[in-house]
Parts: structure tokens; C-alpha cells; sequence
């Protein structure tokens, strides 16, 4: 894969989602493969952040679409974890793609959010975003990934842990160990938040359709309470 268009990785959010709004500007659809392309072969971390990101949108909203996203950035993670030094991706994965005005739409809608990141996050505590933090993050996000397909059933749930994902992607961008420290607590809380949404669902859903039970009235008619 190239390198990144201006030879260099972003450094802010604003950087990631600008690159990624110029793509979109130039056809009718964004394939993973330009996105990779785009970033460069080392950019671990802006990448990550992008998929978790396209998530949080009304994106994420499509069915399926969260679990694929979990699934690259899992892929990602691993690549990480084993202290691989640039992304690869099937060439299946890299042919999918998204219509440009929807990725575009999108942006429009982190473009706020994104400032307000870059504003808060600058370079602290570098150490913290290097070495066997790197396997710890790596190892945090693929969890959070697993959760995502069970998560995706119920209404915005799968967003908790991508947006921690995407905490820990920027972290990598800014390389802000206070950052990493509060995308880490982030994923704690995510997973445990998660587990009993899910749960707790699954108890709601049982108890409705437990609670009917027929009754045979005098007059000799069924019914259902």
C-alpha cells in the first residue's frame, strides 16, 4: 500500500475525517482499499478510528454494517497485537465500499465533534502509547469487537464500544497517554455496560413472552393475559 497522500499521518481528527471527505469528493463511492490507501501503510491508529467512527453515524444504522465494521477493525487489531508494521486487508474486504454522499453526510456530522477532540488532546504521556501499551490496546479493542454482533440486535447499543474503539484509535493519532488511559476506562465501562443492557434485555424479552397464559373462562371462551 502507498503512503499516505502528503507523506506524513494526520495528526488530529479534523486531519483523518478531512482526508477522508476528499476521497468522498472524488467519485461516486469510497472503497476500503482507498481509505487504507490513503493513510498510509503504518497508520494504525487513524484508520481504527475511522471504522469506529463511520459506526456512531447513521451508517452504523444499517444492518450489518456494524458487525462488518467490527470484523475489519478486528482484523486490524490482531495486526497490531503481533506488532505487524502496515495493515493488509483480503482483497475482498478492500473492494467493499460506501456511497460517497453518505460517507459525506456523515463527516458533516463529526466535523464538531472532531474540532472539540483536537482542541482537548495534544501529546502527553507519549510512553503510554508505545510499546506493550500497544498490545494492551490491541487486545482491548478486539474484545470490544466481539461484543458488537450481540450488541448490533439491540437499539444503539454497538455504538458504546465503538466509540471507545475510536478513543483508543485517536489516542494513537495525538499519541496522548491521558487519552489512552481514559479510552482504556472507556472500554471497561463499555463492556460491562454492554453485558447488561444485553442480559437485562434478554430478561425483559423473556418476561413478555412469559407472562401470557391462558385462562378458560366460565362462559367457557379462551383468552390471552
Amino acid at each position: 500500500m502507498s503512503e499516505a497522500k502528503d507523506g506524513k499521518d494526520p495528526e488530529g481528527v479534523e486531519d483523518v475525517i478531512g482526508e477522508l471527505d476528499e476521497l468522498a469528493a472524488g467519485s461516486d463511492e469510497v472503497c476500503i482499499g482507498e481509505v487504507l490507501d490513503d493513510f498510509g501503510a503504518r497508520s494504525f491508529g487513524p484508520v481504527i478510528m475511522i471504522f469506529a467512527l463511520i459506526e456512531i453515524t447513521p451508517i452504523g444504522a444499517i444492518p450489518g454494517v456494524p458487525t462488518a465494521l467490527a470484523s475489519i477493525i478486528a482484523l486490524i487489531a490482531l495486526q497490531l497485537l503481533f506488532g505487524k508494521d502496515h495493515i493488509w486487508m483480503p482483497q475482498f474486504i478492500q473492494n467493499r465500499s460506501v456511497e460517497s454522499k453518505r460517507l459525506h453526510k456523515a463527516i458533516g456530522k463529526l466535523r464538531g465533534v472532531a474540532h472539540w477532540l483536537d482542541e482537548h488532546s495534544r501529546d502527553r504521556l507519549s510512553a503510554l502509547t508505545e510499546g506493550v501499551w500497544l498490545k494492551i490496546a490491541a487486545l482491548a479493542i478486539l474484545i470490544l469487537c466481539i461484543t458488537v454482533t450481540p450488541l448490533e440486535v439491540l437499539p444503539f447499543a454497538s455504538s458504546g464500544p465503538m466509540l471507545a474503539i475510536a478513543a483508543i484509535g485517536l489516542a494513537l493519532i495525538v499519541r496522548d497517554g491521558l487519552v489512552m488511559l481514559f479510552a482504556l476506562a472507556l472500554a471497561i465501562a463499555a463492556l460491562g455496560g454492554g453485558t447488561y443492557y444485553y442480559y437485562t434485555s434478554e430478561e425483559e424479552e423473556g418476561e413478555s413472552s412469559g407472562g401470557m397464559v391462558l385462562v378458560q373462562p366460565t362462559d367457557g371462551a379462551s383468552r390471552l393475559t
